[in-house]
């Protein structure tokens, strides 16, 4: 099968700090050699291998038609340097990329389109950007425009759109001028729910239409519903690349291990509550970082009120390392009212089942004030991580993100004979 994409050795240095003129006018010229030396003194001895950083390294791969590309990995990772190189973007410092097909891109809400252009204009626009003819944009307006749901705002000035009507009208641009390329960045997060899922299965159409799609994304919910394969990306270099159930968990690793690190961090608080440590306690009272499915858990929360404090409002969530919200509770949400709080104390959560699915997670606790909704005040903040197996071997996340035992009848006939789980 031919290729659509061939990258081969791609590597992309920045210069810390550098700013690059249009133009360099004697007047610049004679400044820059004047400032260098100075520049050099404050610079502290740095070496230029100090002040440059490689956001890519030989990162190479081939991509065939029809394939639905993942690429994820931690802030940082290079996953926006990668995608604005094979948008043309960018080039890159060493390597080279080939595109065998028209590409659309859609890096950034917006990416085209110009504010002062009303819905219909920047859409005729962004079409002839992407190398479609007037008549073939026409063809498909109203398709394009009945898929954004924006129908009634398509002759208003873009200036005026919301971020998440910014990305129905792009991304649907994007989407059905038909590329044989589709690059997308997280942008489809800025949609409601509703308009993400309709982006999911336009995406998923497009792959039976042999396009490729590539798509960076932080929810393992999207990559494993559309993409047939995942690029892990590390430091800047291609760490794995395969199937999504086996990178998915090397990503989920790579996640967990970050949270590890800042298990002890107290993260936008204004400090009238410290908490001192979130103990995960199983039915003997002892603190550990790994059950079993079933197993009962008791989440004790270490506090201190350094300051009085009234109409607080406790949260406590079990996350995923992607920050995805498996179960959560709260004071509020149980109808628990906390008396005001001042000095040490505990709070306990009991947890009689814990039924998530074999993985890594984390146990997020927050103290809000009453003014919880606005989600500036967080009174105190702080995350533990911890595992959680089965003896079940089958149980992965095909399954859902919980465990629960059901029951199987053929009706008609008596209950079908099955093996129960092994207790916990």
């Amino acid at each position: 099968m031919n290729l659509i994409i061939r990258a081969k050795n791609l590597g992309k240095k920045y210069r810390i700090g550098a700013r690059r003129a249009a133009f360099m006018t004697l007047r610049g010229s004679l400044t820059e050699t004047v400032a260098a030396p100075f520049r050099a003194l404050r610079s502290g001895g740095q070496t230029e291998k100090d002040r440059t950083i490689w956001a890519l390294a030989d990162v190479s791969f081939d991509i065939q038609p029809t394939e639905v590309v993942g690429i994820v990995g931690r802030n940082g990772a290079g996953k926006s340097t990668l995608l604005k190189i094979l948008s043309r973007i960018t080039e890159p410092t060493t390597g080279r990329v080939d595109l065998y097909g028209k590409t659309g891109s859609l890096l950034e809400v917006g990416t085209g389109f110009h504010p002062e252009l009303t819905g219909r204009e920047n859409t005729f626009l962004n079409g002839a950007i992407l190398g479609m003819k007037r008549a073939e944009i026409a063809r498909k307006f109203d398709e394009i425009v009945a898929f954004s749901e924006i129908e009634k705002f398509i002759d208003t000035p873009v200036k005026f759109y919301s971020s998440g009507m910014y990305v129905r009208l792009a991304f649907s641009v994007a989407a059905h001028l038909e590329p044989e390329i589709l690059i997308i960045d997280e942008v489809l997060s800025v949609g409601d729910m509703a308009f993400q899922q309709k982006c999911l299965q336009k995406v998923g159409q497009m792959r039976e239409q042999t396009k490729a799609v590539i798509l960076v994304s932080h929810s393992m919910i999207s990559v494993r519903a559309i993409c047939s394969r995942v690029m892990l990306l590390s430091e800047g270099r291609l760490a794995a690349d395969g199937k999504p159930d086996a990178v998915i968990p090397l990503y989920e690793k790579l996640m967990h291990e970050r949270s590890r690190e800042a298990r002890d961090e107290v993260s936008h608080g204004m400090g009238q509550i410290q908490i001192k440590a979130v103990k995960l306690l199983d039915a003997d009272g002892v603190d550990r970082q790994a059950f079993e499915i079933g197993e009962k858990v008791t989440v004790m929360i270490e506090y201190d009120a350094v300051e009085p404090v009234k109409d607080v409002i406790a949260y406590a969530a079990i996350r995923r390392p992607d920050d995805f919200i498996c179960v959560g509770t709260s004071t509020k949400l149980e109808r628990v009212t906390l008396p005001p709080l001042e000095g040490p104390g505990a709070i306990a959560i009991e947890i009689p089942e814990l039924l998530v699915i074999p993985g890594h997670y984390v146990m997020d606790v927050v103290f809000y004030d009453h003014n919880y909704e606005y989600r500036s005040y967080f009174l105190g903040r702080k995350r533990v991580s911890f595992e959680v197996s089965s003896e079940i071997p089958s149980l992965d996340a095909m399954y859902g993100v919980f465990y629960q035992k059901q029951h199987w009848r053929l009706v008609g006939h008596e209950k079908i004979d099955s093996e129960d789980p092994p207790s916990t």
